[in-house]
């Protein structure tokens, strides 16, 4: 995320940043709640299980590419699948911190929106995980999928039946992918590099990894990209518009403001 290659965007400097120590404790509050937040719906094995089928099921209904395919690519060499698992289990949060960072100290103007957005998102999900528990593919034997995590490491995730730092049948929506797509959305609309389309990659190689480690189905990604996408539209679309017509204020010339200024003293 060099930023000395491009400009930064008019005005950018002008808008001021929260306080920090606030952001560092809402910013620590969603990790937190994301992270913990997901245990309140331990206890539903039977429901994930059945639910598992259900979107399996629907998934062959409607044609969309089988899990399997990604996950052979990945299992033709013991390198490509750990690999696989270390960026699961390593990137996911680093990467979404490293983007709030940068935003917040480099692109302030677009920082509250991006943040409320992954907030908004991040809620959504957990409320999902609440009403729809689910079981990963990699738990459900019909899918003939293998958990790569378990055979050839690393994992993040222990024993379901006693792992309880994280509830294991919260695979709809997938934050992995919906955090990795927000990431990318950001960066995008915040800077003005040529290159910039290039963010795009980062939810790509996500998606291929959640689905070919077994840990999330198609469905799982196509949730939380509407999810984003609405998220965007109530947040994102009214802070733009807002933020254009108060540019378009500011950029009034002399003359005109002072037009306006006799019209309104008309009235």
């Amino acid at each position: 995320m060099n930023a000395r290659t491009e400009p930064a965007p008019a005005g950018s400097d002008a808008i001021a940043r929260p306080p920090l120590v606030r952001e560092l404790l809402l910013v620590a509050g969603l990790f937190l709640v994301y992270k913990f937040g997901r245990q309140l719906a331990t206890g539903h094995t039977g429901e994930a299980f059945h639910n598992a089928h259900r979107v399996w099921d629907f998934e062959r209904a409607v044609h969309l590419p089988g899990e399997g395919a990604v996950q052979s690519l990945l299992l033709h060499g013991d390198g490509l699948v750990h690999l696989a698992n270390t960026y699961y289990a390593a990137v996911h949060f680093p990467a979404t911190a490293a983007f709030l960072i940068w935003l917040y100290l480099r692109r302030p103007a677009h920082y509250v929106w991006a943040r409320r957005v992954l907030a908004a998102v991040t809620a959504a999900a957990l409320a999902l995980h609440l009403l729809f528990p689910l079981a990963p593919p990699r738990m459900l034997a019909a899918t003939g999928l293998a958990d790569t995590a378990r055979l050839y490491g690393p994992s993040v995730y222990g024993d379901p039946a006693t792992d309880s730092l994280s509830n294991q049948f919260a695979a709809m929506p997938s934050l992995h992918f919906g955090w990795a797509l927000m990431a990318a959305i950001g960066l995008i609309v915040a800077t003005r590099s040529r290159w910039r389309w290039l963010w795009l990659a980062h939810p790509l190689l996500t998606l291929l990894v959640i689905v070919g480690t077994a840990n999330h189905y198609w469905l799982d990604a196509i949730v939380a990209a509407a999810l984003l996408g609405l998220a965007l539209a109530v947040i994102h679309v009214p802070h733009r518009t807002a933020t254009t017509a108060g540019r378009a204020q500011g950029s009034l010339v002399p003359a005109q403001r002072d037009e306006q200024a006799l019209v309104g003293a008309g009235r």
